[in-house]
C-alpha cells in the first residue's frame, strides 16, 4: 500500500554518467537499470557483474570452529544420546529447527525440537527451557536463532550435564557463552549477513560432508543432499528481513528454484492456502504471503504447527496445518488491526502537543501482546515517526517499540531507563515492560529525548529514486521490467528499484477490486502510455486524475494465465505545483528580447546576407576542429525523463531545442532542476539579447539545466563545451549547427521523437516560408499609414504573437518586400524605416530572395529527416 501520512520527499543521489554508459555497455543493460546499479554503488563492470550473477559461495568450514562442532553432534548422534533443536517461533526459527531436525534424523540421530512459547516463555534459551530439556533427558541442546545471549542459561544447562552449541546470528554481547559457537562474526565467517537458517544451512551441509554423506555428482551437476533446504532457508532469509545481498542473494535466488520445482509437501500446501502459484513465486510472495502465516502461529500460539509444516511428507496433514496457519494469520490480521485502530484512537485522545510529538507513545488495555510489534510498524508506516504501543494489563505496561531510520531505539530507552523495568533489543525494534502509573512520565520523558535527537528533516518520508524514466524507448516497458527483475530477489538491503516518472499524467483512471480501493489507469509520459495500478491510494489517484506529477513507481512484469505485461504500481504521487502556477511573461528574463540597438544590428547583418544569396547565416556556424563527444542515441525515448535523469546525476546539463520560448516549461516545470537540489534553471530564446545569452550559457560547476534553441548555439558557438550533457531536445536544422552540439567532452544525447521533428519542421516554416510573415507585415504597414519606422517598425516586424519574429526571419521579409517593390527599406538613425509602395497583387516566386529562402528551407528539412529516428 502507498505511504500515507505528513511531508514527503523524494531523493536521487548523484552519480558519474561515465560509469553508466560503462556498465550499459558491457553488460548490456537498459540505462534505467545501469544507473539503478551505479546509484547502489555497483560502480565497476566487475562489481555489477558479480551481483547480477549473485555467485557468492562460501565453505561451511570457513567458520572457525566447525570441525570441532561436527564431531561434537556426530558423536553424539552416534551415541543414541537424544538431540534437541532449541528454535525460536519466528519464520527464521521455525526453519532453522526444520533444517538441523531433518538433517540429524537424515544422519540416524534421535533428534526432537523445542520452540519457546512468546507469552509464557519469551524469547531465547530459557531457565524454563533449561528445566524442560532437563526433563526430557537431553543429552545435547544446540540452539538455532537464539542463544548467543544466554550466558547464564548455557552455564546452568552444563551444570545439569548437558553439553550446549549455540547456532546464531544475532549481534553478540560483551560476554560470550561458555560453549562451541557458530556464528557468522563470533566464527570470523567471511559473510556476516546470514539468517539462522543460513547458519544452520551450513551447519547441516557440514555435518554431512563429516559424515559422508556429501555433494555427489549427477546428470544436471554437483548437487548436495541438504540443496533441498534451501527451500526454507530462502523462506527465513526474506522473512527475516536481512541484507540480500553477497551469498543472501544466491541462497534465495537457488531456493526459490527450489520451491518452483515444489518438493516440499508443506509448502506446496502453504502455497496452496495462501494462493500463491509455485511457478511464479518469487521474494514478495515469500515475505508477504507465506512469512506471516508461519508467523501468526507463534504470535498467537505456539510455532511448532510450522516446524510439523516444514518436516512432513503427508499430504493430507500438510493441507491440515497449512489450513491452520491460514486461519491463525487472519486472526492475526484481525488482532492487529484491532490494536492499530485502537492506537489511532488512544493518539486522537492525547493532547495536540503530544499527537503531533516527533514520537508516539500509546497504550492500551487488552492489546494483544503478540502483535503490538507489527501494530507499531504500522503507526510508524502512517505518521513516519518512532512509535511505542504497550498493552496494560491492571499495574503493567509491556509492549514494542519501532523506529525510523537514523533514531536509536536503545540509545532513547537507555536516556529513560529510570521509567522502565526492563528493555531490550536494536536501534530499530526493541521490547520494553514499565509499571502503568509510570507511563505518562516515560512517554514525556521518551518524547523530550525524541524532540532533542530528531531533525524536523527527518520526519519527512525520504523516497529514494534509483532511475528516472519516462514511456517509450529505454523507459517503461517490457524490456525493462525483464531487466529489473535480474536486480532480484527484493527486500530488506536490495529493495526492488524505485523509478521516477517525471511530470506524468494519470488518464482514464477507473476503481479496482470489489471495495474500489484501488486503481487501474494509463500513465502518460511524454507521447507514450503504459498500464499502470496503484493499491489503496484510489481516493488520491482519483483526485489527481490529469494533473502534473512526479509518480513514484515500481515496474514489474504482471504474469497471469501464461500471459505477461509491463505493470506500472505507482508508490507515491508529487504533485508538480509549479506546472500549475507559472507565471505568465517571458520565460528568458529582463533580457528578452534584445534592445533595439542589438535587435537592429542583427536584422541589419542578416539583409546582408540575404543579399548575398545565402541568407540563414546562423545555420552555417560551425565548430573548430575538437575533440567529440560520445553521442547517446534516445531518439524515441521521453525527452523530459532523459533531462531530468541527467540533472539528477549532479553535472551540467545543456538542453537545445528548436525555441526556448516555447520550449520553457521543460526546464521550469516538467524537467525542474530544482527538484533534485539544483540552481534555478536558466532559459535563453532566439530571440534574447546578447548579456541574457551570456548569463545562461555561463559555465555552472555541478547540477544544472540551461535551456537554449540551436539560434541561441549558433551566436555563442563556444558555450557547448562548458557542459557535461549537450541534449537535443529537438534535432538540428542544419549539419553545422549537429557540429557544435558535438564539440567538447562529455556526451551528445539525440532526445527526440517523431513530436519533436513535427515541431521543428512547423517552426522551420514560420521561419523559412515567409508567405504568411510577409502578408502580416504588409497589413501592419498598411494599417499604420503605408509608413513605420524605429520602435514602431519592429513591433510591426516582430508580429503579435506572443513568440515574436527574431531579426533575422524579420530581414529575410524586409528584403522580399524590397525585391517585390512592394516596399522602400532605408536605414533610419541605427533603426530602420519601411515604407509601402505597391498594393498590387504579385508572385513571391518573382523575389530571388523568397527563392533562396525556400531553398534553404528544403536544406534544413532534408538534414532533419536525414537524422529522424531509423
Amino acid at each position: 500500500m502507498a505511504s500515507t501520512g505528513p511531508a514527503r520527499a523524494f531523493q536521487a543521489d548523484p552519480y558519474d554518467y561515465g560509469e553508466v554508459r560503462r556498465l550499459a555497455a558491457e553488460l548490456e543493460l537498459a540505462e534505467p537499470v545501469a544507473v539503478t546499479l551505479v546509484r547502489r554503488g555497483y560502480r565497476t563492470v566487475d562489481a555489477a557483474r558479480r551481483f547480477l550473477e549473485a555467485r557468492e559461495s562460501h565453505e561451511p568450514t570457513e567458520f572457525r570452529g566447525m570441525e570441532q562442532v561436527c564431531e561434537l553432534i556426530l558423536t553424539a548422534a552416534r551415541s543414541g544420546g537424544r538431540i534437541t533443536i532449541h528454535g525460536d517461533y519466528d519464520v527464521d526459527g521455525v526453519c532453522s529447527t526444520a533444517i538441523l531436525v531433518s538433517t540429524l534424523r537424515s544422519l540416524g540421530a534421535n533428534c526432537d525440537w523445542l520452540i519457546p512459547d512468546r507469552l509464557a516463555d519469551g524469547y531465547g534459551l530459557t531457565m524454563s527451557s533449561v528445566r524442560e530439556v532437563q526433563r526430557r533427558g537431553t543429552d545435547l541442546v544446540i540452539t538455532v536463532d537464539c542463544g548467543i545471549g544466554s550466558v547464564e542459561e548455557v552455564a546452568a544447562a552444563r551444570a545439569a550435564g548437558i553439553q550446549v552449541v549455540v547456532t546464531d546470528h544475532h549481534l553478540p554481547g560483551e560476554r560470550l557463552p561458555d560453549c562451541p559457537v557458530i556464528h557468522p562474526v563470533v566464527s570470523d565467517y567471511p559473510f556476516e549477513g546470514l539468517c539462522a537458517a543460513g547458519v544452520a544451512h551450513k551447519l547441516a551441509i557440514a555435518l554431512c560432508d563429516a559424515a559422508g554423506r556429501g555433494a555427489v555428482e549427477t546428470v544436471g551437476g554437483r548437487r548436495h543432499p541438504c540443496d533441498r533446504d534451501l527451500d526454507m532457508v530462502a523462506l527465513a532469509t526474506v522473512a527475516d528481513m536481512v541484507p540480500l545481498v553477497g551469498e543472501n542473494r544466491r541462497l534465495v535466488r537457488e531456493g526459490l528454484r527450489v520451491m518452483r520445482d515444489g518438493a516440499r509437501v508443506g509448502l506446496r500446501a502453504l502455497m496452496a492456502a495462501a494462493t500463491v502459484d509455485p511457478q511464479t513465486v518469487d521474494a514478495g510472495a515469500l515475505g508477504f504471503r507465506l512469512a506471516p502465516r508461519i508467523n501468526a502461529a507463534g504470535r498467537l500460539y505456539r510455532a511448532d504447527a510450522g516446524v510439523e509444516l516444514m518436516l512432513t511428507d503427508d499430504r493430507d496433514r500438510a493441507a491440515a496445518i497449512a489450513a491452520e496457519l491460514d486461519r491463525a494469520n487472519a486472526e492475526r490480521r484481525w488482532a492487529e488491526q484491532t490494536v492499530v485502530e485502537g492506537a489511532e484512537r488512544a493518539r486522537a485522545a492525547l493532547p495536540p502537543e503530544l499527537a503531533d510529538a516527533p514520537a508516539l507513545v500509546l497504550s492500551g488495555e487488552g492489546w494483544h501482546p503478540g502483535v503490538v510489534g507489527i501494530a507499531a510498524s504500522r503507526m510508524v508506516e502512517r505518521h513516519f515517526r518512532p512509535a511505542i504501543l504497550l498493552s496494560v494489563d491492571g499495574v503493567r505496561a509491556k509492549g514494542s517499540a519501532r523506529s525510523i531510520p537514523g533514531f536509536d531505539l536503545v540509545a532513547a530507552l537507555d536516556a529513560t531507563s529510570e521509567h522502565l523495568g526492563r528493555y531490550g533489543g536494536h536501534r530499530a525494534a526493541a521490547g520494553l515492560e514499565l509499571e502503568a502509573d509510570r507511563l505518562d512520565a516515560f512517554r514525556e520523558a521518551f518524547i523530550a529525548h525524541a524532540a532533542e535527537n530528531i531533525d524536523p528533516a527527518d520526519l519527512v518520508r525520504t523516497d529514494r529514486l534509483d532511475a528516472l524514466v519516462g514511456v517509450g524507448r529505454d523507459g517503461i516497458g517490457m524490456d525493462l521490467a525483464r531487466q529489473l527483475e535480474t536486480l532480484g530477489p527484493f527486500g530488506m538491503g536490495n529493495p526492488g528499484p524505485r523509478l521516477l516518472v517525471p511530470s506524468g499524467r494519470l488518464r482514464e483512471v477507473r476503481p479496482l477490486g470489489q471495495e474500489g480501493k484501488h486503481s487501474r489507469f494509463q500513465l502518460e509520459s511524454g507521447a507514450g502510455r503504459a498500464v499502470g495500478v496503484a493499491f489503496g491510494m484510489n481516493g488520491e489517484i482519483t483526485r489527481r486524475e490529469d494533473q502534473a506529477l512526479d509518480l513514484s513507481i515500481e515496474l514489474e512484469v504482471d504474469r497471469w494465465n501464461g500471459a505477461e505485461q509491463p505493470r506500472v504500481v505507482v508508490r507515491e504521487l508529487y504533485p508538480l505545483e509549479r506546472a500549475e502556477t507559472e507565471p505568465a511573461g517571458r520565460p528568458c528574463g529582463d533580457g528578452c528580447p534584445a534592445a533595439d540597438e542589438e535587435w537592429w544590428g542583427r536584422l541589419g547583418h542578416e539583409l546582408a546576407r540575404v543579399a548575398e544569396g545565402r541568407p540563414g547565416a546562423l545555420l552555417d556556424v560551425r565548430a573548430a576542429q575538437a575533440p567529440q563527444r560520445q553521442v547517446v542515441d534516445r531518439r524515441g525515448g521521453a525527452a523530459v525523463a532523459s533531462l531530468a535523469e541527467l540533472i539528477s546525476s549532479g553535472e551540467s546539463v545543456l538542453a537545445i531545442c528548436a525555441d526556448a520560448a516555447r520550449r520553457a516549461k521543460l526546464a521550469s516545470s516538467a524537467a525542474d532542476p530544482r527538484r533534485f537540489g539544483a540552481a534555478l534553471p536558466r532559459i535563453a530564446c532566439c530571440r534574447c539579447g546578447a548579456e541574457s545569452l551570456d548569463a545562461t550559457l555561463r559555465e555552472a560547476p555541478g547540477a544544472s539545466l540551461a535551456l537554449v534553441d540551436w539560434t541561441a548555439v549558433a551566436r555563442r558557438p563556444q558555450a557547448p563545451r562548458l557542459f557535461n550533457h549537450v541534449v537535443a531536445v529537438d534535432p538540428p536544422p542544419s549539419e553545422a549547427l549537429e557540429s557544435l552540439a558535438l564539440t567538447g567532452t562529455g556526451y551528445l544525447h539525440q532526445a527526440w521523437g517523431p513530436a519533436e521533428l513535427q515541431l521543428t519542421e512547423r517552426l522551420l516554416v514560420r521561419e523559412w516560408e515567409l508567405r504568411g510573415s510577409i502578408a502580416e507585415i504588409w497589413r501592419g504597414l498598411s494599417e499604420a499609414g503605408g509608413e513605420a519606422k524605429g520602435a514602431a517598425l519592429r513591433t510591426t516586424l516582430e508580429g503579435a504573437s506572443d513568440y515574436p519574429r527574431t531579426p533575422e526571419t524579420a530581414a529575410r521579409c524586409v528584403r522580399v518586400l524590397g525585391e517585390l517593390d512592394l516596399c522602400e527599406w532605408r536605414h533610419d538613425r541605427g533603426t530602420g524605416a519601411l515604407r509601402v509602395l505597391s498594393s498590387e497583387r504579385t508572385d513571391l516566386g518573382r523575389s530571388r530572395a523568397y527563392a533562396d529562402c525556400l531553398a534553404r528551407h528544403q536544406e534544413a528539412i532534408r538534414f532533419l529527416r536525414s537524422r529522424a529516428q531509423a
